[in-house]
């Protein structure tokens, strides 16, 4: 059951809106959302109260905003920006769609022939990278020339409880805590 704010503020357009208007539209749904999927997926449990609450609205913008306040957001397809902001200082992280779920964020916004691009892209690069993505044979194949880590956990977004996986953190450096 999608609660009804929810479903009126999924609905309205989001142009119509202030930019505070915005904000707040994106906040909510995206609390209320389960596993940050917005598309029609609610959080809502009967024995605690509800995520979003209007009286820490002002101090959860606030905090959002001091923290983003000196950061450039850019609507780019991936490689666009890593061409546009390679550098010898810069370090990525890309999180693309798992191997076998390219569609899961869109149809069409990511076709599982990128990955080969992808790879090809950070091999050139001046900058460092940061890749996670789920440990298949192919992903391994894909980006074979680059460092491995691999990523024991447990997957808690789907239904039926939580299960076992691996995951590849892969890189173009040795990547050493504490220093990049």
């Amino acid at each position: 059951m999608i609660p009804a704010a929810a479903e009126r503020l999924r609905k309205t357009d989001p142009s119509t809106l202030t930019d505070l208007q915005r904000a707040t539209r994106f906040l909510y749904l995206q609390r209320q959302a389960f596993g940050g999927k917005l598309g029609g997926v609610f959080g809502v449990a009967t024995d605690r109260p509800s995520r979003f609450s209007l009286s820490r609205l002002e101090p959860i913008l606030e905090a959002a905003h001091e923290r983003l306040e000196s950061v450039i957001f850019e609507n780019l397809n991936w490689s666009d920006l890593i061409r546009r902001y390679d550098g010898s200082k810069t370090l990525f992280y890309l999180d693309p769609p798992y191997w076998g779920g390219e569609s899961d964020y869109g149809k069409g916004l990511f076709e599982r022939s990128a990955f080969q691009a992808m790879a090809e892209q950070l091999a050139g690069i001046r900058g460092k990278f940061i890749l996670s993505i789920n440990d298949c044979p192919e992903i391994r194949e894909l980006f074979a020339g680059f460092e491995f880590e691999e990523v024991r956990l447990k997957y808690t977004v789907a239904a039926g409880g939580a299960t076992d996986a691996a995951e590849l953190i892969i890189s173009n450096f040795e990547p050493r805590i504490g220093l990049i």
